[in-house]
């Protein structure tokens, strides 16, 4: 089975307020982008994804992830993450109705293309599946087989409510780079330990050389 991707990517300028407030003043937006530009790479190069369909209203981030490969729809206004994930599904089904979709968040930066295929080949056994956030809260993968509705729950404690809407949640081991996002300084140095992509990389050390602290580890 070869999946379809859909991936949002919010707009840049208030993007990853946490790593900006936080102690180490992290160049939020500038990130944002390098995580999403990883993201979407590594995607592209996992063996059972046919094509990644990317849902964003930025001027800037569209049209670099396209330079990669990414299909660009526009974000529909007004709806919020969840509308503008369903939107993408719409989509890519309006062109292929028997896809098999997945959405996948944009701030994986450490994500290994032979983890995600191990995670969508397991998820295709299922009408519906879902991987849980390395925290055990949120949600970094929803997927649903041809001719299921994907349903998504995203948002806060979206793990629960996936399970909740029937979805099967995939408790495999040794897939941490599909599970690590990043919205805090913690989340940021337990991705750079998992090893991230060159984007995100390069911003990380420019923020350094610029005098940004590392983000400090917690006891």
């Amino acid at each position: 089975m070869l999946w379809t991707l859909v991936v949002p990517v919010k707009p840049l300028a208030g993007a990853k307020s946490r790593l900006v407030a936080g102690a180490a003043r992290l160049p939020g937006p500038a990130l944002a982008l390098a995580f999403a530009l990883d993201t979407v790479g590594a995607a592209l190069a996992c063996g059972v994804v046919r094509d990644v369909a990317v849902v964003t209203a930025d001027p800037l981030a569209g049209p670099r992830l396209a330079a990669l490969g990414a299909r660009v729809l526009p974000e529909p206004p007004g709806g919020g993450l969840n509308a503008a994930l369903a939107h993408g599904a719409r989509e890519v089904r309006r062109a292929r109705p028997d896809a098999a979709v997945a959405t996948l968040n944009a701030d994986l930066p450490a994500l290994r293309p032979a983890e995600l295929g191990r995670v969508l080949e397991f998820a295709g056994g299922f009408p519906r599946a879902f991987l849980a956030d390395a925290a055990g809260i949120g949600t970094t993968l929803l997927a649903a087989a041809p001719g299921r509705e994907l349903s998504p729950a995203f948002e806060g404690a979206s793990r629960a409510r996936h399970r909740a809407s029937g979805a099967e949640e995939i408790t495999l081991t040794g897939v941490d780079s599909v599970r690590r996002d990043v919205d805090t300084e913690q989340d940021l140095l337990a991705a750079l330990a998992l090893g991230v992509g060159p984007r995100t990389a390069a911003v990380a050390g420019r923020a350094r050389a610029a005098g940004a602290p590392s983000p400090a580890r917690a006891d």
